[in-house]
């Protein structure tokens, strides 16, 4: 299964639900079960590294962001990924209104399948303080256990 976590630019909340699905999928699956990048709707940031403050705050629960570098949904994505998770609902739009017809990828709200916050919008820190990264990572961490545990329910 290749996936593409998806955000406005690509350096907050879409890098930090790329390597918490990688660690979870890592540790239940098989590595070359799963496959998971991060992309954004709007090319602000291509090529930045993830805001330091999110790198932080993974850091603190053993994830390590520093591979990672913004870059922008293009359409031939919709040729790479099975699946496209969207932080909230206005990226959840973009992706749809980019999709070719003809493309059988699935678009979801990465929140979709959580039980605790159930198709809610991971809201962006990105203007807020340290507890605002703390509370998307928490939000991350719990739908990407919830989508694992859907995607491969006999793991």
């Amino acid at each position: 299964m290749k996936v593409l976590v998806v955000c406005t630019g690509n350096i907050c909340r879409s890098p930090t639900g790329q390597i918490v699905l990688e660690k979870k999928a890592a540790e239940m699956l098989a590595a070359d079960d799963f496959y998971c990048e991060s992309a954004g709707t709007h090319s602000y940031h291509i090529g930045a590294a993830p805001d330091q403050r999110s790198q932080s705050v993974a850091s603190l629960q053993g994830y390590d962001m520093s591979q990672c570098r913004a870059q922008h949904l293009r359409i031939d994505d919709f040729s790479k990924y099975d699946i496209f998770l969207a932080m909230d609902t206005d990226h959840y739009k973009i992706i749809q209104s980019l999709k070719p017809k003809e493309n059988n990828s699935r678009v979801f709200l990465f929140m979709e399948f959580s039980r605790k916050y159930s198709r809610e919008s991971v809201p962006d820190p990105y203007y807020g303080d340290t507890e605002g990264f703390k509370h998307v990572l928490q939000m991350i961490e719990e739908g990407a256990d919830t989508f694992l545990r859907e995607m491969y329910p006999s793991s």
